[in-house]
C-alpha cells in the first residue's frame, strides 16, 4: 500500500535527531509519511543505511557532497558495499556547488566534476537514480549549466541514466532542459514561504516533480527558524497544489506516484 506522502530528500540520521529520532520516526509512519534518507559522506551513508533497514518506510540513497570533495576520497568500493542493501534505492547527495566554498576556482569545478562523474558511472553500473545537489554562484545559473553539460554527455554513455534535482532553484529554461535528460526535480518548503519558484512549479509538468524537506534545514513557513522534518512534506504537497491550481488530493497522489517510480520503491 502506498504511503500518503514521500519525503524524496531527508537527513534524520544527523545528529540533529538524536534526542527525538525514533518519536518522529514513529510519527512519520503514524501520518504515513515515507522518507528517502540521503547521505552526504560515507558516514552519513552508513548511518543512513543502518537507519532504514530497521524502518519498512525509510530508504537510503549513499553518496559524497560536493562540499565534502576536500574532507575525503570518494571509496566507490566502501559506497558499492552499502549498496548491497535493499534499502538502498539511489546513489548521492552527488553534484556541483559553486554557492558555499569560500573560494570556487576552475580547479575546486574540476574536482566537484570528477567526483560527479564517479557517482554517474556507480548509477549506471547499478541501474540506480541519482540524487543530485546543484548550487549555483549568487546570480547566476552556472552550476545548472555545467551539470546539463555533464548529464548530455552521461546520457550519450548511459542511456538509463536518471535521478532527481532535490532544492531545484533553477529557472524554467535549467529546469525543461533538466527534464528533457529523464531528471525529476524536487522542492523543498522554502516555497511555502519564497515565490521565486512559483513560475518553475506553475510551468514543467506535474509527473516531473517530487516533494521533500532537506530536513532538518529550512522548516516551512509554520515553523520558520526550527528544526525542519519530514513531516512537513505534507505542507510542500499542499502548496504546489495550492501553486499549479489542482486539485490537491490529485496532487498529492501524483507526488507519490513520481517518487515510486523513479526510486523503485
Amino acid at each position: 500500500m502506498s504511503p500518503k506522502y514521500i519525503d524524496a530528500h531527508c537527513h534524520v540520521q544527523f545528529d540533529q535527531y538524536d534526542g527525538d529520532r525514533d518519536a518522529l520516526i514513529m510519527a512519520m509512519r503514524e501520518r504515513e509519511v515515507a522518507g528517502i534518507v540521503v547521505g552526504c559522506d560515507l558516514a552519513s551513508s552508513i548511518r543512513a543505511v543502518e537507519l532504514v533497514e530497521k524502518h519498512e518506510h525509510l530508504y537510503a540513497s549513499v553518496g559524497l557532497h560536493p562540499n565534502h570533495e576536500t574532507d575525503e576520497r570518494f571509496d566507490s568500493l566502501e559506497y558499492r558495499k552499502l549498496t548491497m542493501s535493499s534499502k538502498v534505492v539511489a546513489i548521492g547527495e552527488c553534484g556541483l556547488d559553486y554557492y558555499r566554498p569560500t573560494h570556487v576556482d576552475d580547479e575546486v569545478k574540476k574536482k566537484q566534476k570528477e567526483l560527479l562523474w564517479k557517482h554517474i558511472e556507480l548509477a549506471a553500473e547499478l541501474d540506480k537514480p541519482l540524487v543530485i545537489h546543484s548550487r549555483p554562484t549568487k546570480g547566476s545559473q552556472d552550476a545548472y549549466q555545467d551539470l546539463i553539460v555533464i548529464l548530455t554527455e552521461a546520457k550519450k554513455r548511459y542511456p538509463n541514466l536518471r535521478g532527481d534535482i532535490h532544492f531545484f532553484v533553477g529557472g524554467i529554461d535549467e529546469a525543461l532542459a533538466l527534464i528533457a535528460l529523464g531528471f525529476t526535480l524536487s522542492f523543498t518548503a522554502v516555497i511555502t514561504f519564497a515565490r521565486d519558484y512559483d513560475e518553475v512549479i506553475k510551468t514543467i509538468p506535474l509527473a516531473t516533480i517530487l516533494s521533500e524537506t532537506d530536513a532538518p534545514y529550512v522548516a516551512p513557513l509554520s515553523r520558520r527558524g526550527q528544526r525542519n522534518d519530514p513531516l512537513a512534506v505534507e505542507d510542500v504537497a499542499a502548496k504546489i497544489a495550492e501553486i499549479r491550481q489542482e486539485d490537491p488530493e490529485t496532487v498529492r497522489q501524483t507526488l507519490v506516484s513520481n517518487a515510486e517510480r523513479l526510486f523503485a520503491l
